[in-house]
């Protein structure tokens, strides 16, 4: 019988966080993160999760933390592409620094230099605006007059595509993470003639029957169905967010200008996107609408 599995009612989990972020299914941690690292760890116990609850952070909460042979982990799951994935993480990998170094009684304050665990950040994407692979890095943001400044911080967020059929090689080390992807593309595609309830039961349902999630989310049916529902639903309010930011743009003619500079070589396509506030391919494809080209 699948093990239950408690849900914060308050503040809903991501289904990523349901399968890969809980105590009672570490085995699949330890797939991911042996997937994403090209380790082969088998010590479950040796996985101390971090994740943040947001009554304990004033309102903050990550998807998936945790510490493995002193590497802290910030894992996060984007339905749609988001650059401030940076500023974010930095903020997550603060918060989780101050709880391990009162945890530990670490004195940072003394003569004796305070060990700390190497941190890894890694946002997980299965969008549909076709992002590719990428560092996305905390620096693109900061704001330059000229030459611009030395920075004295930077932080980097590893951004990898798990949409079902991308980076396969990854995916196929990784059994839950590929099953997982699969769940998500199917339910886009029944989503197409099915409500969102009647497309995650189908989903489900369909999974074929060596899937090693499948005993598991069947025992959770409901769980997941409201996790999903509650995704989709931030998934849509976020693209029409997007959209009106490009409509706005439009009319102030930021995307023309952005594209320019981008154009003569001034900025980079990463940096003229983060600035429209969009991704990449969308922002191509709308400059490509306004100027014609």
């Amino acid at each position: 019988m699948p093990e239950m599995v408690e849900i914060n009612r308050e503040h809903k989990d991501r289904l990523f966080t349901f399968l890969f972020g809980k105590k009672g299914r570490k085995e699949w941690t330890l797939s991911l993160y042996n997937a994403v690292n090209g380790t082969d760890y088998t010590d479950l116990d040796s996985i101390e999760f971090t994740t943040m609850e947001d009554a304990v952070y004033m309102g903050m909460k990550n998807d998936v933390s945790f510490i493995l042979c002193h590497v802290m982990n910030v894992y996060e799951q984007q339905s749609s592409y988001n650059p401030n994935m940076p500023v974010r993480q930095l903020m997550y990998a603060a918060k989780l620094y101050d709880k391990y170094i009162q945890q530990k009684k670490l004195n940072i304050y003394g003569r004796k230099l305070a060990r700390l665990p190497i941190p890894k950040l890694v946002a997980f994407y299965n969008g549909t605006e076709g992002e590719d692979d990428r560092i996305l890095k905390l620096s693109d943001a900061f704001m330059q007059e000229g030459e611009g400044q030395e920075w004295d911080i930077e932080a980097k967020v590893r951004m990898i595509n798990i949409n079902y059929g991308k980076n396969e090689s990854l995916l196929s080390s990784c059994r839950p993470l590929e099953e997982y992807s699969w769940l998500v593309a199917r339910i886009r595609k029944n989503r197409q003639t099915m409500k969102i309830e009647q497309a995650v039961d189908s989903a489900i349902q369909d999974m074929p029957e060596d899937f090693e999630i499948r005993e598991f989310l069947i025992g959770h049916r409901a769980e997941v169905k409201d996790l999903c529902i509650t995704e989709y639903n931030e998934a849509e309010t976020m693209q029409m967010i997007r959209e009106e930011g490009r409509e706005e743009g439009r009319e102030e003619g930021n995307i023309t200008t952005l594209y320019d500079l981008y154009s003569d070589g001034d900025i980079t396509l990463q940096r003229a996107a983060i600035k429209a506030g969009m991704s990449e391919s969308a922002f191509l494809e709308a400059a490509k609408e306004i100027t014609g080209i």
